[in-house]
Parts: structure tokens; sequence; C-alpha cells
């Protein structure tokens, strides 16, 4: 893993000769069950990963944005009184830029050099980590106080309105309030949330295909609009108010792709209901078993699993210390998660490596996390 945090700070000084004052980290995120519930109001349990994106900046009199990238080897600049849309990684800057504007803050100009080390496309989230970064820098510079919750749900409309992403608000949420040692049980619907402590002796894995997601607009939203033709079948707001014996009682009112897409959400809100329950009790064993549950359901009743994720969940289910192991984030490629014994983590992320390297013949990169903490500022005199 990469120095960043010091990477940002020598970098700032060589760009803009000066030291920088200020310096934010937001971190990605790996969600541990939960997967497509949140954009039908259900339930998400996600930690923060000790991945991150780091920016280094300091305030200017002005009100431009100067900010120059150490992964693309760019620099981008912008007006806050003349945001226009462009491409590119800068998007996301003039996208908070826009929607904390809209929300009322009147922002001030910085100039800072940003990295991160979230893999982009691989599921975990580089996106909010972006957002959740460059927010914390314009609250900072600004003078305003660090409100976590309106902070990622300015992300979101940034991602829907802005880079045009019709995504829910759990990648944010994580990177915004996530705790050290801690899961994040998410209501996406009201926003209540509860900090949950991962069970001792567990480690978490995440287990990078090297497959990037061929999730275009339309997969993602094909399966949105199945899960709200389900919900308009069932009378009901979102599938999260559905349960599975009003769902088999009208069976024969929905197609049956309409009806395995909803019973994937129905059952999967019950399993991120119970891994709660599972956690806080320290039953690592009955944890492991809902994240197999939720990968066959993600699998065979949503279909957002690939070869290459199943490919690596079977051979995590082979090793040592194993629990259990699902895809996270949208699917289609990208990274899937497991639960380790922590005695085991070191052979269990060999061996899997050599197994799915001999199966795929792609190389993966399989990395132990550490539950971090949500966006963080540190200032400097």
């Amino acid at each position: 893993m990469k120095d960043l945090h010091n990477q940002v700070k020598k970098s700032f000084a060589e760009y803009f000769h000066e030291e920088p004052t200020l310096l934010v980290r937001a971190p990605g995120r790996v969600n541990l069950i939960g997967g497509h519930t949140d954009y039908n109001d259900g339930f998400v349990l996600p930690i923060a990963i000790d991945r991150a994106v780091w920016i280094a900046l300091r305030a200017r009199p002005d009100r431009q944005v100067v900010v120059h990238s150490t992964d693309f080897e760019e620099t981008g600049e912008f007006s806050l009184d003349d945001l226009q849309r462009g491409q590119g990684w800068l998007e996301y800057l003039k996208g908070m830029a826009q929607t904390l504007q809209q929300a009322g803050y009147t922002l001030r100009g910085w100039e800072g050099v940003m990295a991160g080390d979230v893999p982009i496309g691989a599921g975990l989230s580089s996106s909010a980590a972006t957002e959740m970064a460059v927010a914390r820098a314009f609250m900072a510079v600004s003078g305003f106080d660090w409100d976590p919750v309106r902070m990622a749900a300015a992300g979101q409309r940034c991602e829907n309105e802005w880079i045009g992403v019709n995504s829910g608000i759990m990648d944010q949420m994580a990177s915004a309030l996530a705790q050290a040692g801690q899961a994040l049980f998410l209501d996406c619907r009201t926003l209540a949330y509860e900090q949950v402590p991962l069970p001792q002796g567990l480690a978490v894995v995440v287990m990078d295909t090297a497959t990037r997601r061929g999730l275009v607009g339309s997969a993602y939203n094909q399966r949105r609009s199945q899960c709200e033709a389900a919900a308009h079948v069932l009378g009901v707001k979102a599938l999260r108010d559905a349960n599975l014996d009003q769902l088999q009682a009208e069976e024969d009112k929905m197609d049956e792709i309409t009806f395995r897409r909803a019973r994937h959400i129905i059952t999967e809100n019950q399993r991120v209901l119970h891994a709660v329950q599972a956690m806080h009790a320290g039953e690592v064993v009955r944890l492991g078993r809902l994240l197999d549950a939720s990968h066959a359901s993600l699998r065979d009743d949503f279909e957002v699993s690939n070869l290459a994720l199943d490919q690596m969940v079977a051979c995590a289910r082979q090793q040592a210390g194993y629990l259990g192991a699902r895809m996270t984030g949208a699917g289609f490629g990208g990274c899937a998660v497991a639960l380790v014994r922590e005695a085991d983590q070191q052979a269990f992320v060999g061996h899997v490596s050599d197994c799915y390297h001999r199966t795929s013949e792609l190389e993966p990169i399989l990395y132990p996390c550490q539950a971090s903490q949500g966006a963080s500022l540190e200032r400097y005199s």
C-alpha cells in the first residue's frame, strides 16, 4: 500500500512551492452484505477500508479550484462561478462544488494535490471516496463544520445529477462516517445507522478478480426497473416493505425474472438483519454462511455475478480458515469479499491467489482490509 499521507504532502510542496495547510482523507468501502438493496430502500452492512483518496491543500483568496492528480498526472482547474460539464476525474470535483453550492454553502477556492489507492472500477467505491475527500476539503477551506450525513447526501446527488450514475447512498455514507473496527449498519430509507463491532479473530479479505465490471447503465437500470415493477405488483413503495409470503402470493402476477429479482432483494434484506445479529453475538460461522447465501442469490436470482467472481469465491471456499464469501459492489466483475479466521489470513491469501490464477489464468490482487475511519481532516499551522 502506498504511503499517500506523506506522498501528497511532498507532491504539494513540489508543485506549489509551499507546504499545505490541510490534509483530507476519505476511504473506499467494501460491502460485507446487502447487494443491490440500497436503491430498494433496504439495509446494507459496509465497512470503510484502509485504502483512500488523499488531498493535500491550502485555501485560495479567490474562487478558483486548482488540483493536480498524481494518479492521472494531470492538473485541472475551474471557477466556482462558472461550472461547466466536461469529462474525466475533474468532474467529481466540479459536481461536488455544484451540489454544495445548490445546497446553500458559500464555497471558497483552494489548490491541492490528490492521490488515491482505491482501485478504480473494482467495486470498492473510488468515486465516493473522491466525493467525500472533496467535500471535506471544501468544508474545511470554507469554514463549515463537517456534517457526514449531509455530505453523503450531497455526494449521492453529485453522482446522480452531475456524473449521471443512478446510485444509492451507501457508498458515500460509509466513506463519510464509518468508524475503525466497525461495520456500518445502514437503513437506506431513513439513513438511520448503527456502528457494529467486527467480531474478534475475524479478517476481511478483498479479492480483486482483475476483471473490471462491464456494468453499463443498461444492466443496472434494467434491474432497478424490474425491482420497481415487482414493488408495483406487490402494492408497496419499495421491495424493502415486502416479505416472502407476499411475494409468493403474487407470483402469478409477474414474470419469472421479475419474481427472482424481487426474491433476491427481500431475502437479502433479511440476511443483512441476521448478519447484524450474528456480529453482535460473535457468531462468525453463521455470519459466513449468510455471505455464502448472499452470493448464491446474487448469482442465481439477481444475475449480477460473472465467471471470474464465481471462480474466485469457489477458490476461497477450498481454503482453511474460510468462513464465507460473496461478490461485492454492483457486479459483473471487480471484487469479491471473504471472511477468514485471522490466524489463517496469510495462508488464505496465498492459496486463493494460486487457485484463481490456475483457474482463470488471470493475476488477482488479494489484500486483507482493516475496517477504517471515515473521512478525516488534519490541519497544519
